[in-house]
């Protein structure tokens, strides 16, 4: 018998472990499906540390991200997780962009941050190898290791008291008497309470326990590219381009990590399997799940035009690379090279709306995690503190 059953090894499932263990006093147990922590979205993403930028003033993503920002610088500098402070330019290409630019200084002004503007000399300053002709500085964005912070998690998580139990899928859950009974592949669980941070599996999971979730994971591949190693010179840090308003993901952009190593993405594709990161990865399954959702058929309505760019972008290597030029002009095909690739896991409610915020369903005695997009890995200490007082205030009736 354990006092709390948290499912899910990533940044967010593994930080809440830590707050019920480490602030709350509880003995926790932490199932992880796969063979290792940070399997998928917190092992897959580009390791940016977000400062804020992009939020919605008021929203959860805005307070918990601006919380969660020293407390990762923090946590890395404890747990010696390499990291790194380096700041990023936002850059506007286009006068139809300033307006749009001017949204992100007012919102980055609501939320907190410190920031200044660049003209076209100020951004050749910081990356001489951009074309802008407007752009922010944000000192306090950095990177960091994101599978490393996982690790630390999970050993401090250990060293209070809980436990890490991997390869352990949950099949089913049920209740008996007082108790929530977590059934897996390896054996079952006995909790007071149950946390749902399963990521890309989170709506099944919350369906296994009972729950009819408001929303249906549709998952999105991310792919990148990478600047050869003689390259990545021409990219100092982090180089963003103005995010268009009407979809909820960032556009291509660079990142150099704390490897050094320089990703320029990603794309966002729809994925043909909850952990499909190649084109190749289907599951009937997986489909059939977002293919019978009445929202993404509304969702695809909408959005069909943005769709059909990103799956020409994914096949076309000429495209995608005119899409990096828009930042870098001075990029050329035999800059980049193939890089890896990301699933994110998108909840998608019946109207078709792509959930932008965080989001949560609870149950009694259970929280479910339901939406946790970026920045989740940046504000993964603060979410996890939130979402632990939950499940302590959801008491099993």
């Amino acid at each position: 018998m354990t006092d709390v059953t948290v499912v899910g090894g990533g940044a967010v499932g593994l930080a809440t472990a830590l707050a019920l263990a480490e602030v709350h006093g509880r003995h926790v147990t932490l199932l992880e499906a796969e063979d290792r922590l940070a399997a998928h979205q917190t092992g897959h993403n580009s390791g940016v540390i977000h400062a804020g930028v992009y939020y919605k003033p008021g929203s959860l993503k805005a307070q918990l991200c601006r919380q969660g920002l020293e407390a990762m610088y923090q946590f890395c500098a404890e747990e010696g997780v390499p990291h790194r402070r380096c700041g990023k330019v936002v850059v506007a290409t286009t006068t139809a962009e300033l307006p749009r630019l001017e949204a992100l200084a007012e919102r980055s002004r609501a939320n907190g941050l410190a920031f200044q503007r660049l003209d076209a000399a100020g951004i050749r300053e910081r990356e001489p190898e951009v074309a802008g002709i407007q752009g922010l500085w944000v000192e306090e964005t950095g990177v960091a290791d994101y599978v490393e912070v996982a690790k630390a998690m999970g050993r401090r998580l250990e060293r209070a008291g809980g436990e890490v139990r991997l390869g352990h899928r949950v099949t089913a859950i049920r209740r008996d008497g007082r108790s929530i009974v977590t059934e897996t592949t390896r054996g079952e669980v006995r909790s007071e309470r149950l946390v749902n941070c399963a990521g890309l599996q989170c709506d099944r999971v919350a369906r296994l326990a009972g729950l009819d979730p408001s929303v249906r994971i549709v998952p999105f591949r991310g792919e990148y590219y990478t600047l050869r190693p003689e390259r990545a010179h021409l990219v100092r840090g982090l180089i963003y381009p103005v995010p268009d308003p009407n979809l909820t993901f960032l556009g291509v952009h660079f990142t150099r990590g704390v490897d050094g190593v320089v990703e320029a993405g990603p794309n966002a594709v729809l994925a043909l399997k909850r952990e499909g990161y190649r084109w190749s990865d289907i599951s009937p399954r997986d489909i059939a799940d977002w293919a019978t959702f009445p929202g993404f058929w509304r969702m695809s309505r909408a959005q069909w035009r943005n769709g059909l760019s990103e799956a020409r972008r994914s096949l076309s290597r000429a495209r995608f690379l005119d899409s990096l030029r828009v930042l870098l002009p001075g990029l050329t095909d035999g800059d980049i090279a193939p890089g890896g690739s990301g699933v994110r896991a998108q909840a998608v409610d019946r109207n078709g709306k792509l959930l932008d915020d965080f989001h949560v369903q609870e149950s009694p005695g259970m929280v479910h995690v339901l939406n946790a997009p970026s920045p989740a890995a940046t504000a993964s200490l603060a979410i996890g503190r939130w979402v632990a007082d939950r499940a302590m205030a959801n008491a099993l009736s």
